[in-house]
């Protein structure tokens, strides 16, 4: 029997089915969290042989010990995952120090952390990136944005999602920036991009095939969504673009990736940029080495009426999977945040997309920055049903 490692099980609350399907697939799956064992939820101790508990995640002496103890009990270790971004270089640690293969070690971590790092491998898939410019001092983000212009976004190199990133649109803004930034993190600043962002969402076996493909559109930027506590939206697309594919899968190859969820970010371009492309064009954002965030994992088994958990679990035991796709639908996610007033009340958005709700409820604390605190997620067949959705869902009170 193999032996699987799931650092934090327990979070974010749906990844329980992850280990579910492991579980039914005839693995070992042993648990490593920082929640008590008794507030599990109950199908997550039930998907799990065994679970040892850390006083915190962040200690890595106390996870490293508990690695230990489940070699001495178990033996081998054969994979160990989180799905999470911000457990990434940990992932990568515990398999190189327990020699680990099937999966990213810490010599990987560069490219695939480091968003300046990522730019060599997507110009060696043939994919466009954005001029960037390592922060330094004032008189070197001057001379960057003399060639670009501005605005410029900034952002950490070594970053997760949308935190800590900043739209600098003169030269109050950049002096505010370098006064405020964070001592010791070093900055990417890059040319504005005029876009939205083109998800590229896949499953991926040891030969580097993908077994399941999707992706998302959020035509509302994820930084404005945090930075001004505005609503959320996005979508999974009823069928993938086809350069969209194209270039998800040439990013695979170029980055090595095999045996992994892949959440790959690009921007669709909706005018010319002289350094990147015409209007429509892709071009790179950021590679992500792990599902993409939240629930979207729920809307992609709802847009594609399949099951990503099952597929991804296949993958880890079988090598392959061969669970079906029914019919495609576009599914909504819309994200309303606390404090702000809409024009529907909570009863009379059920009462009008109740019978095409697939998920609806609170979000929690540590999602609802980017994802606002209530959330509605329906299927719709067609754009203009969604769009209509998105209207009434998100229309403010007059």
């Amino acid at each position: 029997m193999k032996n699987f490692v799931f650092i934090s099980p327990n979070f974010p609350t749906n990844y329980w089915k992850f280990c579910h399907h492991l579980k039914a697939n005839g693995l070992n799956v042993l648990g490593i969290g920082d929640q008590p064992y008794d507030e599990l939820l109950p199908e997550l101790r039930d998907s799990l042989h065994e679970y040892y508990k850390v006083g915190s995640l962040e200690n890595y002496d106390e996870v490293y010990r508990a690695m230990g103890y489940f070699i001495h009990r178990y033996g081998r270790i054969d994979w160990l995952e989180s799905n999470s971004e911000y457990w990434l270089e940990r992932d990568a640690a515990l398999r190189t120090d327990f020699h680990i293969t099937s999966g990213f070690q810490l010599e990987d971590m560069p490219r695939i952390r480091f968003k300046s790092g990522m730019k060599e491998y997507y110009r060696k898939a043939g994919i466009a990136t954005a001029p960037y410019h390592i922060v330094d001092d004032r008189e070197g983000c001057l001379s960057f944005i003399a060639s670009v212009d501005w605005p410029v976004i900034v952002k950490p190199d070594n970053g997760v999602g949308a935190s800590d990133t900043y739209r600098l649109s003169c030269e109050a803004d950049l002096d505010d920036f370098l006064v405020r930034k964070t001592p010791g993190v070093q900055y990417i600043m890059e040319e504005f991009i005029h876009a939205e962002i083109n998800s590229y969402d896949a499953i991926f076996d040891s030969k580097g095939e993908p077994v399941f493909e999707t992706g998302n559109i959020t035509p509302v930027s994820l930084m404005d969504v945090v930075n001004d506590l505005d609503n959320c939206r996005y979508y999974l697309l009823k069928e993938l673009p086809e350069d969209t594919r194209a270039a998800g899968r040439a990013t695979a190859k170029s980055f090595g990736v095999k045996s992994r969820f892949v959440h790959f970010e690009f921007f669709r371009l909706t005018q010319d940029q002289k350094s990147m492309g015409k209007k429509g064009d892709i071009v790179a954002l950021e590679v992500n080495m792990r599902p993409c965030g939240g629930y979207s994992p729920d809307m992609m088994n709802f847009a594609c009426s399949t099951d990503v958990y099952k597929i991804w679990a296949d993958m880890i035991a079988f090598d392959r999977s061969t669970l079906p796709q029914g019919e495609h639908f576009y599914c909504a996610f819309a994200g309303r945040r606390d404090g702000k007033t809409f024009r529907l009340s909570h009863e009379q958005v059920m009462e009008l997309y109740g019978d095409r709700m697939k998920m609806v409820g609170r979000i929690p604390t540590a999602l609802s920055g980017a994802m606002g605190d209530q959330m509605y997620m329906a299927n719709f067949s067609t754009m203009e049903e969604m769009e209509r959705f998105y209207a009434d869902v998100l229309a403010p009170r007059d």
